[in-house]
């Protein structure tokens, strides 16, 4: 109440277990009841979570609200997330190797509308499926991701499946292709592929791997930027192409005006 009243700051750590369905759901309602879509100042809702989360985890965050999860959770990870920031990342007592194993389920960030999700693992299929503009970073995704995304980032730290960004009308995503064969799964129905080469696209991206090292722990994040200059050439830029004439004719109209 003190952090929903008066914006005080509130930190504190919950077990869960996957009978927990939807945590974090009714107090994104409760924000969103007071401060509309405003919501909260950055951190003044942060509780650590330790365990296996069930369904909808951290759905509808809003601003203002930090969960982060040491341990795994089911679909819909992130299910409208709305300003608030998620991150999920392994417990430290497992003796996988986190890059390499799935830490979160089917369908995440579906209908994301704002936010940031930082997952220290690969995702199930369908991530970030009709997100329309919360930025997110995976180190590895199944098949379908940025299925239907009309707007935020994606960063896929690793492997994808198949049919990328079916169905892509805006947004944009970054995939690290170390093998070379991304463009065989991605479908270019909607979309091209560019290399990340403008100082805007690296700066972004930089700075999203930075805050994935940062909330997640990230060895993989460590890697990348350790060998950042190495590494940057393998980076593929994913974007729509109604978005890239979008911004083209923009560009020419504010050159005409300038002349």
């Amino acid at each position: 109440m003190p952090a929903l009243e008066v914006a005080a700051g509130v930190r504190f750590e919950r077990a869960i277990t996957n009978t927990k369905r939807t945590a974090g759901g009714m107090l994104a309602g409760e924000v969103a009841r007071r401060y509309r879509t405003q919501g909260l100042p950055d951190g003044t809702v942060r509780i650590d979570f330790h365990g296996v989360a069930g369904q909808s985890f951290g759905a509808w965050l809003a601003r203002g609200l930090t969960f982060t999860l040491e341990g795994t959770t089911n679909d819909y990870v992130g299910k409208g997330l709305s300003g608030g920031r998620l991150a999920v990342f392994p417990s430290r007592l497992a003796a996988y190797q986190a890059s390499r194993n799935v830490v979160v389920g089917n369908v995440a960030l579906y209908g994301a509308t704002a936010g940031e999700a930082y997952f220290r693992g690969f995702a199930g299929e369908r991530f970030a499926v009709r997100n329309s503009g919360a930025h997110a970073i995976v180190e590895g995704v199944g098949d379908h991701c940025c299925e239907y995304m009309t707007g935020g980032v994606v960063v896929v730290l690793g492997e994808t499946g198949r049919n990328f960004a079916a169905g892509m009308s805006g947004g944009v995503a970054f995939v690290l292709d170390e093998a070379g064969r991304f463009e065989t799964l991605c479908n270019k129905d909607m979309v091209g592929l560019e290399a990340v080469e403008s100082e805007e696209d690296i700066e972004l991206l930089r700075g999203m791997v930075e805050r994935h090292l940062q909330w997640s722990g990230s060895e993989q994040a460590r890697r990348v930027l350790e060998d950042w200059d190495g590494l940057l050439p393998s980076f593929v830029k994913v974007m729509p192409n109604d978005l890239r004439r979008v911004l083209r004719e923009r560009q020419e109209a504010e050159l005409e005006v300038a002349s």
